[in-house]
């Protein structure tokens, strides 16, 4: 269990953080959530002890140990993916050290009733049950694992990490954190670069990971797959959620309208009083009953008002033009850069009001098409062309990178604009939240929120009836997304949308292209109706694959089709049975763990003996669940076979 106790934190006169107190309890799996700007990344690196709170304090057990994603690079460029997967396992190599120390210290303690002993017995099943789930027997196999669910394939596992992308360059760090297997996983906006197979993977992994989970995240639907509990930043005060990133926002608006209730029932009750204490003050036999009341009035603890921050971004595109009925049109498209092929043979057609999305794995060429559609690249093969009277806005990936640093977000804009919108240019930068001094800021100070938000300011200065995003939603937090997808479900032109955030795409578009292996294949509904029917379609490639594989094998006889039905039979109930002694003991172990996280607990009498029942639990449902597991693989083999 980790707490956090009274932490204040402030840079110059602005306090981040107000005596702020958390708890994190083992196993948990945390969303911290806020507005840009709250905390987030500071509260974990206060975590990391990267920073150090002027006050209060963060207690750790001392055997945990950290893992920590941040927005900055650290990898070993020399380093091919493969050897700086590898690396991960020398933090292991240090746990396996660590577990033969305690044993060896153990086997000389006779202090068997001793606070002492039992926390050496609980470091030892921690240490334990870590590398247990690592499978650090087979290391190989794990960094295999994790780097294709992170999207490399074999033939890049031996590439040197310099020569990658910056985004495939997280990736091999993110790869190199999970591998390590921590006590607790610190991670700083995990899917910023991931494709959706590679978040999905990232999701079961995460859910399933044994240890302590911190996300910041501004994807929804990824915080609302894996977190059980939220802690919320919020004007230096920090709030608890027992719940999911959905059942958060339901509960927040309850408590806010609760306090606001109770503030304005106060307001009333003191207006009351100070009413009767000048009526009563105006008589001289009433003067001292005023003075009491007046007295009791100042010692009432006082409820504040809330305030939440409720300034956000509007999206209001300019009245457009009819564009042809065909917007784009992709005819046998290749492109190639030297002897590497991206794609080839596309073919494809965007008609005026149609919602389209462009998803799959990084570097297959959703990026790349689109630059060929919006005009910016030729393509090396077949023909691509808009129609007649499309008025184009695009938003490319990398557009944050070329806006100039040295220029404010008021002169850039009014030198992009056309003459008959320079008036605007402030009405508009006040609907992406720049006011007062933020539209004379350096471009080069801003957050990556803030230039982005910016690079969207642009689009409205002119009419558009086909617009292009790609990635429109890295560094936006869940606010600004939210209102990105309403002004785009209001946008009356033709829209192709090329993203991985799946609550972004939900609903919003109705046509989706996965660029897959080298191939581009077309789905006729939004990205939850993909990724089913892409689910449909692995399902039967599969089912192909055992249906082939049967008919080369030979029929079994009576007698071993009897001998296989008993077998199975035999293993289903033991099955049933493990799963019930699975469940038994850990409802033991739940009870258990619920003593121990008392704070009083270890002062108790029973300390000692609800410390050694609970490792003998846990040592007892390991047993059970590798019995389990081995007859669960046997189950598998008798029914692929």
């Amino acid at each position: 269990m980790i707490s956090g106790r009274g932490i204040n934190l402030y840079f110059g006169d602005r306090i981040l953080f107000d005596n702020i107190e958390f708890t994190i309890r083992d196993g948990g799996k945390y969303g911290l959530v806020g507005r840009n700007g709250t905390g987030k990344t500071t509260l974990l690196k206060i975590l990391t002890g990267e920073i150090v709170p002027q006050e209060g304090q963060v207690d750790f057990p001392g055997h945990y140990t950290l893992g920590y994603l941040s927005q900055h690079l650290t990898v070993d460029e020399t380093l091919t993916v493969r050897e700086n997967a590898s690396l991960a396992f020398s933090s292991i190599n240090k746990t396996e050290a660590k577990l033969e120390s305690l044993n060896e210290a153990l086997s000389t303690r006779e202090d068997y009733e001793s606070e002492a002993y039992h926390d050496l017995i609980q470091q030892i099943a921690d240490l334990t049950d870590r590398l247990s789930y690592l499978g650090v027997e087979n290391r190989e196999a794990e960094i295999e694992k994790v780097l294709k669910g992170l999207g490399f394939t074999s033939k890049t596992f031996d590439k040197l990490t310099g020569k990658l992308s910056g985004g495939w360059k997280m990736r091999v760090q993110l790869a190199q954190i999970l591998l390590s297997g921590p006590s607790v996983l610190l991670l700083d906006e995990p899917t910023n670069h991931l494709d959706i197979d590679s978040i999905i993977w990232l999701e079961k992994f995460l859910k399933n990971y044994p240890g302590i989970v911190i996300l910041i995240s501004h994807d929804r639907q990824f915080l609302d797959n894996i977190i059980t509990d939220v802690y919320e930043l919020h004007r230096g005060h920090i709030e608890y959620y027992p719940t999911n990133y959905s059942g958060y926002l339901i509960e927040k608006e309850e408590r806010v309208r609760i306090r606001q209730a109770a503030y304005e029932n106060q307001q009333k009750l003191i207006a009351d009083k100070q009413r009767t204490i000048e009526r009563f003050r105006a008589k001289a036999t009433k003067a001292s009953m005023a003075q009491s009341m007046e007295k009791s009035l100042d010692k009432m603890e006082k409820i504040d008002e809330v305030v939440e921050d409720h300034s956000q971004v509007s999206l209001s595109f300019l009245p457009v033009r009819r564009s042809a009925n065909e917007v784009s049109k992709v005819i046998n498209a290749g492109k190639s850069f030297g002897t590497n092929q991206v794609f080839d043979n596309v073919s494809m057609e965007i008609l005026r009001g149609e919602r389209v999305a462009f998803v799959g794995q990084n570097g297959q060429g959703k990026s790349t098409l689109t630059k060929i559609i919006v005009g910016e690249w030729e393509p090396s093969e077949g023909t691509v062309t808009l129609g007649n009277n499309v008025d184009l806005g695009y938003f490319a990936q990398n557009q944050v990178e070329f806006l100039p640093g040295n220029e404010t977000p008021l002169s850039y804009m009014e030198s992009v604009a056309p003459a008959n919108m320079r008036t605007k240019v402030r009405t508009i930068l006040g609907s992406f939240l720049f006011s007062g001094e933020e539209v004379e800021k350096k471009i080069k100070v801003l957050s990556g929120g803030e230039k982005t938000r910016l690079a969207l300011a642009r689009l409205l200065l002119k009419p558009i009836n086909f617009l292009v995003l790609d990635e429109p939603t890295h560094h936006l937090d869940m606010q600004t997304k939210a209102i990105l997808k309403n002004g785009l479900e209001s946008f009356e032109g033709t829209l192709l949308v090329v993203s991985h955030d799946r609550d972004l795409l939900a609903g919003l578009t109705e046509k989706t292209y996965e660029f897959r292996n080298g191939e581009v294949k077309e789905y006729l509904g939004d990205i939850e109706y993909f990724l089913m029917k892409r689910e449909e379609d692995d399902m039967r490639a599969i089912e192909k694959g055992d249906q082939a594989s049967s008919k080369k094998a030979a029929p079994l006889s009576k007698e071993e089709r009897i001998e296989l039905f008993e077998r199975k039979k035999f293993l289903k109930n033991q099955i049933n049975k493990q799963e019930k002694s699975m469940q038994r003991i850990e409802k033991k172990i739940q009870s258990c763990e619920k003593d121990m996280m008392d704070p009083e607990f270890y002062q108790s009498k029973n300390a000692a003996e609800v410390t050694q029942t609970h490792h003998q639990l846990k040592s007892e449902l390991d047993e059970v669940m590798e019995s389990w597991a081995h007859l669960m693989e046997e189950m598998e083999a008798l029914d692929e076979g």
